[in-house]
């Protein structure tokens, strides 16, 4: 017997032996959505849409790339002039890491100030958190790759990080490397690993949708839904909400692409790379700075090494730090204050990220670093003990549908003149 929830024979033929289009239509029109959603809750679907965009020409530029030391830069240019449309698929990949963490970085700071990563939605929050754990891994490996100076010393100065760590330390290195020194081997595995982790993303991506169905999407007010009244189906109500934060996001990376393509670049990497002459100053893409300035904040190097990794671990534990009940920070006055002084703060520390570790940089480095881990380990529990919230709504559509001052609900229930 087949499926009569749809029309089209063939869709019903094929539905009825595996039910892709019944998943497709209970997630598109039969999911019940909080209607109160704002514009931040678009950086979701972006970050997707832009992961697809850099799989997608990741693959394209792997098939010109040669992972080899003495051809990997001359595959780059080659790619750039000989390729047909090389340099367009290089510069929408090379743009497309940097609007992706802008994206993800969005997403991350709309979570902690509308509470996201409160009860029942841990495991979402933490499976976010290994997301920007993979996606600086493989934004990592993939800089190593055009072996230009800044790849091969930024590769050089970060995998002999992992020196630091007591006994087993030297070996790390030494497997990363596959050798003793960044060579051949390295590239190599840097790509291999480059081509799979996206894929990797891919898997927890989905786990991190499931997790997200079980509960449903936050909200602006922090409340949970209380029935038909306070949703809308995802579709079309959200879908065109997307589509229209999709062109607004395509246009700002269509201007970067054909316009300042190597603005977020270093061009330090259009030299080959020499393993006998260090740069001035060697500096991560814009991406990593907050995490590289915490990491130079401390003068011992494991205890460097150790806070950089802090920084990333403190926001898995982050829904067992804040106990407040009140998930959103429109009901917190004191946490968004600290919210934004949050957010100036890691602004700060990819400011200082930027710049040479002497002199005033380093000191305000070090305050900016107390600053960030206090926020979370110490402040954060103060708060969920001392702050008096402001009361929250009844529902998703009280504040909608209130009338403490004659609006829509007032106007509906006021008694009608009597017409003479």
């Amino acid at each position: 017997m087949e499926s009569k929830e749809f029309k089209n024979p063939v869709v019903s033929w094929i539905d009825h032996r595996l039910p892709i289009f019944s998943f497709l239509n209970h997630e598109a029109n039969e999911y019940p959505t909080p209607k109160n959603l704002n514009y931040f809750w678009n950086f979701g679907s972006l970050a997707g849409i832009a992961l697809v965009i850099m799989i997608v020409t990741g693959i394209t530029l792997a098939m010109s790339y040669t992972a080899h030391t003495d051809y990997a830069f001359d595959s780059v240019e080659r790619i750039m002039r000989d390729v047909n449309h090389g340099w367009l698929i290089r510069y929408i990949h090379m743009n497309g890491a940097s609007f992706f963490f802008i994206v993800v970085f969005i997403h991350i700071f709309r979570g902690l100030y509308y509470g996201s990563y409160k009860a029942p939605r841990e495991l979402l929050w933490m499976l976010g958190v290994l997301i920007l754990l993979l996606m600086m891994a493989t934004a990592f490996m993939g800089y190593v790759l055009p072996w230009g100076q800044m790849s091969f010393w930024g590769a050089t100065v970060i995998t002999n990080l992992f020196s630091a760590i007591p006994l087993v330390g030297e070996n790390i290195v030494i497997w990363l490397w596959g050798g003793f020194s960044v060579d051949n081997p390295t590239l190599n595995r840097f790509f291999a690993l480059h081509y799979l982790l996206p894929f990797v993303i891919v898997g927890v991506v989905v786990l991190h949708l499931v997790a997200l169905h079980r509960f449903g999407s936050n909200n602006p007010l922090g409340i949970d839904t209380r029935g038909p009244q306070d949703t809308l189906p995802f579709h079309p109500y959200y879908t065109i909400k997307d589509f229209f934060g999709l062109s607004v996001f395509l246009t700002f990376f269509a201007a970067a692409v054909f316009f300042v393509p190597n603005m977020m670049g270093h061009p330090d990497n259009y030299i080959p790379a020499n393993a006998l002459q260090t740069p001035a100053h060697i500096v991560p893409e814009w991406y990593f700075l907050p995490f590289y300035a915490i990491l130079r904040a401390v003068p011992d190097k494991l205890g460097g090494v150790l806070a950089m990794f802090g920084a990333i671990a403190v926001l898995f534990v982050l829904p067992w730090l804040d106990r407040s009940p009140i998930r959103s920070a429109r009901f917190r006055p004191i946490f968004k204050i600290f919210f934004w002084l949050l957010f100036i703060d890691c602004l700060v520390l990819g400011y200082i990220g930027a710049m040479p570790a002497e002199g005033i940089y380093v000191l305000i480095g070090r305050l900016a670093t107390v600053w960030y881990f206090a926020h979370f380990l110490i402040i954060l529990p103060v708060l969920s003990v001392i702050e008096t919230p402001r009361p929250l709504p009844q529902s998703i559509s009280q504040p909608i549908f209130s009338a403490a001052g004659g609006g829509l609900a007032g106007a509906m229930s006021a008694p009608k003149e009597k017409v003479e």
